[in-house]
């Protein structure tokens, strides 16, 4: 059966198809209200235990932004942009976040089974000990424990914690991205760039891992390079 095209869903549509990785923008300013906007609905992602593990630092003043150029390796998206925004991925925040959750519960008595989780559970989860060791332990334990039934496999050391933030500030970004777009905006997310010059740059704490640069801003006329080109679907959709 045929896909019913609501309003919704073609106003959607509308957003997903027409965001495209814009390597040359216009000089037409954004509106500090437009990008905050777009970072707040950034924030509604989906993460991982509601912990949300990142951190979006909006960049417009010009000289650090210039500064930003060569570590972007002189891209266009770079050199162009009226503002980038470096999306940041964290490690160290679990542990407060979590915390945080119980004190700032929003349905007043906090259900059993929550507070067990993020009281009890999350700290095994995600503690790592000093060196990885209680990381090693868990990995070794919950190995054991896997040949009998279902456990955890991560995370078990902090790459794998790494990894873990990631994918929730990743998810976080896309809504950036969109966000910006339905502004009428566009945006290109760079992973070219030097990040122990970004990390510096941007005086960044080693805990706190750059995913990527979201370069942002009109796109100029031959901003686009060239027509969108996927694969056939049917590589990567498998019905079972």
């Amino acid at each position: 059966t045929e896909v019913e095209e609501t309003p919704e869903l073609r106003a959607f549509r509308e957003i997903v198809t027409s965001r495209r990785s814009v390597r040359k923008f216009d000089p037409t300013p954004i509106p500090e209200s437009v990008l905050r906007d777009c970072v707040e609905l950034a924030l509604t992602a989906p993460n991982s235990s509601n912990l949300q593990p990142w951190e979006f630092h909006i960049i417009k003043n010009k000289e650090l932004m210039g500064a930003l150029v060569p570590a972007c390796f002189g891209q266009n998206a770079a050199r162009t942009a009226q503002a980038m925004i470096a999306v940041i991925a964290r490690t160290d925040t679990w542990s407060q976040h979590a915390k945080e959750i119980l004190e700032q519960w929003p349905e007043g008595t906090i259900p059993k089974l929550a507070h067990s989780y993020y009281a009890k559970l999350v700290p095994i989860y995600y503690q790592q000990g000093p060196f990885g060791i209680f990381g090693l332990l868990k990995r070794i334990g919950f190995t054991i424990a896997g040949f009998f039934r279902p456990v955890p496999r991560a995370p078990f050391s902090h790459a794998d914690m790494k990894l873990w933030a990631t994918k929730s500030t990743a998810l976080a970004a896309e809504n950036l991205m969109l966000a910006l777009r339905a502004h009428g905006y566009d945006s290109c997310p760079m992973e070219g760039f030097d990040e122990a010059r970004i990390r510096k740059i941007l005086n960044l704490e080693r805990k706190k891992s750059v995913v990527m640069l979201v370069a942002a801003g009109k796109r100029a006329k031959d901003g686009v390079y060239g027509p969108q080109f996927r694969f056939e679907s049917e590589r990567f959709i498998h019905m079972k």
